[in-house]
């Protein structure tokens, strides 16, 4: 009897927190991105594999703990140039991800990511034309939200868009090669 009076008072504390945080929210936020793979083997080529990447996002808390979220990522332009050859990719993605968060304090929590992507790369190059290429594959992440009220929260995150790139697009050293490409930022979430 015992057993089921707790069983059944930890299912109403779940049930009750999870009604009071459910709902949808939006967010954006900006930061830093890196393209793994891009030029990491071309020797004698000016690199630039980081940019600044945005972001927006949608979403809806089914708990405290779970929620499911829909982000369009602008994750910039990586450059490569040798001897006047230039080759610049431009890199945006949309994603589908399950994020289950932890929270330990009334404000604090940290959470996971998990899901899938559909990115596109347009490479211009002044030496053979301009390529485009989709692809899919995983996204994964990791970070930290701290909530300043009930309705407005802020998230520090670090996030990966797992093998971009491929076809004709040169996201690395030899056309058709892929790279991971990582994404630190910071943005903000509006609950409704």
């Amino acid at each position: 009897m015992k057993a089921g009076f707790v069983l059944g008072f930890v299912a109403a504390v779940f049930v009750s927190s999870a009604a009071a945080q459910a709902g949808p929210y939006v967010g954006g936020g900006f930061g830093q991105s890196k393209a793994k793979e891009w030029c990491s083997n071309a020797g004698g080529i000016s690199c630039d594999d980081r940019d600044t990447a945005w972001r927006a996002f949608g979403g809806y808390q089914f708990s405290r703990n779970f929620a499911a979220e829909l982000g369009y990522t602008n994750l910039g332009k990586f450059n490569a140039s040798a001897g006047g050859l230039t080759d610049d990719a431009k890199v945006n993605a949309w994603d589908l991800s399950l994020v289950a968060a932890w929270p330990f304090m009334n404000q604090f929590a940290v959470y996971g990511r998990l899901g899938g992507y559909r990115a596109n790369a347009k490479e211009e190059t002044n030496f053979v034309g301009n390529f485009e290429h989709s692809n899919t594959d995983l996204t994964y992440g990791l970070g930290a939200q701290y909530d300043f009220t009930r309705n407005l929260g802020m998230r520090l995150e670090w996030q990966r868009y797992a093998k971009v790139g491929g076809g004709d697009v040169a996201l690395g050293p030899t056309p058709g090669d892929k790279s991971d490409i990582d994404v630190l930022g910071l943005s903000a979430l509006w609950r409704f």
